[in-house]
This record gives C-alpha cells, structure tokens and sequence, in this order.
C-alpha cells in the first residue's frame, strides 16, 4: 500500500467513524488508530520497518494476463460483502450487466451499517471475486469490470 492509499483509508476512516483499522499482507503490518471523535482526532500511523524502508510493493494483481483492460472496484473499507441488500431481493449486479459510473454495485457491512459501494467506472461486469456473505479488507478486489 503506498501514501495515497493509506491517505485513502484514513479518509475513509473518519467518513464511516472506524475508530481502528489494521492491515496485513505480506510481512507488512499497518494500523491506524483514532482517539475519541474520529472525524476530530488525527490518526497515528504505525508502518512495519519493511513497507517504510522502501521495501518494494507486491505486482499489482492487475497485471496478469487478460486483466490489462479491466477496471477493478475495490473495497473502500472493512467489512462483510454482500451482493444485495438483503436476501429476499435480487443482487445488484451479476456477471455480464453493464454498469455506470456511480451505479451501487453492493454493500458492505462494517460496525452494524451497510455501506453502498458505488462503481468509480463505466463498464460490464466480467468477473466477482468474492463470495456473498464473506469479510474483506480495505482495498480487496471485488469486481472487475471490462469496457463497454
């Protein structure tokens, strides 16, 4: 995760009201705390030795072959998937519909509220990579998305 992304998340952070987060992967911890208020507190940021030195960053999953003109939605914090907004109503999306850019294309549960995850992009839903009713971490791909 690089600055702009932990900028992200502190961001993200403070507009749902997580007072803790902590991040994992690869040999690299981060957590970010907030005291009292999260909206008036600033965050301590703790990094683990590796990803502050400079250590370099794992391939962008988009990079694998056949994913070059795909977009990726992404989670913009933690919480548990879910496809709809309840289990009694149809799902947002499924593979092949086309979505536009600020469309809801699911949610996310964190703390007892359900968070809409918007598409930032225009597009045709190729592919979920997560199941209905799993966890998932800040910036986990959810979908990805082909042009059209």
């Amino acid at each position: 995760m690089d600055q702009k992304g932990v900028r992200e998340m502190v961001r993200l952070m403070k507009t749902q009201g997580v007072a803790e987060f902590t991040w994992k992967q690869e040999g690299v911890e981060l957590t970010v705390k907030f005291g009292g208020y999260a909206a008036a507190a600033p965050p301590v940021i703790q990094m683990a030795p590796s990803l502050a030195s400079g250590a370099p960053a794992a391939a962008p999953a988009a990079a694998r072959a056949g994913a070059v003109d795909q977009k990726v939605v992404r989670a913009p914090i933690v919480g548990t998937f879910y496809r709809a907004p309840s289990p009694d109503v149809p799902v947002y999306v499924s593979v092949g519909d086309k979505v536009r850019k600020g469309q809801v294309v699911c949610i996310i549960e964190a703390m007892k509220l359900m968070n809409q995850v918007e598409s930032d992009v225009d597009g045709v839903v190729a592919e979920i990579l997560v199941d209905n009713g799993q966890p998932v971490q800040f910036g986990q791909e959810l979908f990805r998305l082909s042009p059209g």
